[in-house]
This record gives structure tokens, sequence and C-alpha cells, in this order.
């Protein structure tokens, strides 16, 4: 047997209060940013305005229903500002606070008569919806930048709750629900309730999960990236060297001259500033499809899929050129770094990975020894083309 209407909301009271104190706890360990604290305050809210409606009848109306409304209404707004901070945008607290008192004052102030509840009904379920599908919004942005999997689940969480409160607008206009008294038995309104038990389960255990998918892709784009320089480091490009096994690619290995120099002359964080141009200078010639490695110290590995000798030597001395003119650009240098570039090219399905790195490894020490800032070729590369 279904439970009662008053019982279904106390359940609810309960069940947001605990789960505020785990978000509160949550954010009080120091490892997620503000998104915890709004998502606690927000089902504590909604926890209190729950409790307050179940003790319609009990206590004074202004108690239960007129407060209780309020803080439902509030707390459901935090739900959005939580989401939204999960995203990384900014929120203005001045609009926020607008926002709040204009969308939870009129439940209060011009709703107030016991007997319209309907009317009640109907307006906190709009609000609602609304909110649902505004979070909707944000949580389609996070699956769609971040890539996570979980922000899908919690969009499709809210795209559910804001479909049964738009049922629930609807029968309140219809005066199906809602009155002359709100827990008089609508068999409806207690199954609406008992999946607002589910949902608000459903979507906490979805942030947490959003949280946890978010920290994995963080530290596994630490493990493969460079931290100076936001190109990819040696365990990331091997990553991505079994899916080049079947087709031609043509590698260029970069190495910038005189760094040694340059830091000794100007200190390290001017040779970092150098190496984070090339980084730039490299991303903006590359295409998207192309891979952009550092090696280490001062050695770089560009791979070039689907081009052949000529293109890749084109494409090198673009690099070359383009980073000479930005370094020209810096102020106070009285060394000037240039590249020194070895390309090696696979036609064919015919040379590894590890023996394409050491023809373009080879090229890149004839340049240096003839005199640097300049691009050679493997001479296997030229005898293939």
């Amino acid at each position: 047997m279904l439970l009662d209407l008053r019982t279904i909301y106390f359940i609810v009271a309960v069940s947001c209060v605990v789960l505020s104190a785990l978000q509160f706890a949550a954010y009080a360990t120091g490892r997620f940013e503000r998104w915890p604290l709004w998502w606690g305050g927000s089902n504590l809210l909604v926890g209190i305005g729950s409790f307050l409606v179940a003790l319609r009848n009990l206590v004074p109306y202004y108690v239960s229903i007129d407060a209780g409304n309020v803080l439902t209404i509030v707390g459901y707004m935090l739900m959005f500002f939580a989401v939204r901070a999960f995203a990384g945008h900014p929120i203005d607290r001045r609009y926020s606070w607008i926002v709040i008192v204009f969308g939870s004052l009129p439940v209060a102030l011009f709703i107030s008569d016991p007997a319209a509840i309907s009317e009640r009904l109907l307006y906190v379920s709009v609000i609602c919806c609304l909110c649902d599908l505004t979070i909707v919004r944000e949580a389609a942005g996070i699956a769609r930048r971040e890539k996570l999997y979980s922000a899908a689940i919690l969009c499709g969480l809210y795209v559910a709750t804001a479909a049964i409160f738009a049922v629930r607008s609807f029968l309140a206009a219809t005066g199906d629900i809602g009155g002359p008294d709100p827990f008089g038995g609508s068999i409806i309104h207690s199954w609406m309730a008992v999946s607002a038990v589910a949902f608000i389960m459903l979507r906490s255990m979805a942030m947490v999960l959003m949280a946890a998918e978010r920290s994995r892709n963080q530290l596994i784009e630490l493990a493969h990236h460079d931290p100076l320089t936001g190109t990819l480091n040696r365990s990331g490009l091997a990553q991505h060297v079994p899916s080049l096994a079947s087709e031609p690619v043509s590698l260029l290995i970069i190495d910038v001259d005189n760094f040694k120099q340059l830091n000794d002359r100007h200190g390290h964080a001017a040779g970092d500033e150098v190496l984070r141009l090339f980084a730039n200078v490299s991303k903006a010639i590359l295409r998207s499809a192309d891979l952009l490695a550092r090696q280490g110290g001062d050695e770089f590995l560009a791979v070039l899929r689907n081009v052949d000798r000529d293109e890749a030597v084109a494409i090198a001395n673009r690099i070359r050129l383009s980073f000479a003119a930005a370094v020209m650009q810096l102020p106070d240098l009285a060394i000037f770094p240039t590249l020194s570039i070895g390309v090696a090219t696979r036609c064919e399905n015919t040379v590894d990975f590890e023996r394409l790195t050491q023809m373009a490894d080879e090229a890149l020490y004839r340049s240096k020894r003839e005199g640097r800032n300049r691009v050679e070729v493997s001479s296997e590369s030229q005898q293939a083309a």
C-alpha cells in the first residue's frame, strides 16, 4: 500500500537533510570547489521546507505553508547555482538574490489563502520545472565541453523531473490535485512525491559521479601532458602510437638551439617562456589531427598524419620561421634561440615508429652539425620518396 502524502513529505525531508550533511562534509574536506556547498544548502532548504509542509494543520499556517513553500523554492533554485558552480561559471550573488527573492516570495505574498492549494501547487511546480530545465541546459553544456558521461545522466534525470513537474502543473491547473485537503489521499500526487524521493537520491549520486569522472579525466590529462607547454609528454604520445601503425606519417624532431646559453644568461623563467612560445607557435601551424609532444628539455616531436616529405619540410620551415619571428618580439633578449629540425617520412607501413624516430633523430643531428637553424630530411626518407 502506498504511503500517505504527509509521510512521504517526511521521508523527503529526512533524505534531503542527510544528503546535505554529506555534501557539507565533502566540501569541508577541501578537495572540491564550492559546488558541494551550494548543493548541500539546496538539499538542506528543500528538506526543511518539506518538513514544514508535512506539518500542515499541526502548526500555524504561515509556518507550514508559507515558510515551507518559500524554503522549498529557494532550495530548488540553489540546485541551479550548484550545477553552475560545478561548471565553473561565475555566480553574480546580487543577481542570484534578486532571482531568489522574486521567485520565492509570490507563493507567500500573493497565494496566501489557505484554500488556494491548487494555485500554490501550480506556482511551485512551474518554478521547479523551470529550474530543472535550466539545470538541463547547464548539464548538457558540461557533457559537451568536458565529455562527462555522468553529466548526460544528470541531464536525463532532470529532464524526467521537469516532465513530472510539468504534469503536476497541468493537474494543479485543472484542479485534479490540491484541494480541499492536499493530504487527502490523491494517488497521483502520492506517486509523484514517491518519484521525487527516488530522483533526489539519483541526482545527488549523479553529481558525485560527475566529480569523480572529472577528477579521473584531470588525472589522465596530467599524466599525458607536459604541464609547462600543454603538449603531450612521452606517455601521452605512446597512447597515440598504436593508431599510427597503419597510416603514412611524417615525423619532425625539433630542438631549440642555444637553449642552455639562454637559460644561463636570462634564467630559467625566460627559458620556460621560450618553450611555451614554441608550443603556441607550433600549435597554430599544425592541424588538429597532428600531434605535438615534448620529449624532454628543449626537444619536441611533431607527428604529421598523411603528409608527404615535401609538405612536411614546408611545415617544418613554417614553424622555424614563425618561431624566429616570435622570438624577436620578446623584450630584453641577448640570445635569440632558433630551431633545428629533422624530418623523416614513412610513405607506407614499412617502417615502425621507433625506426622512424631514429631516422628523424639522425636528420636532426645533421642539421646541428651543418650550422643549426635549418631543416634536414632523413636520407632514407629521400630514397623512399
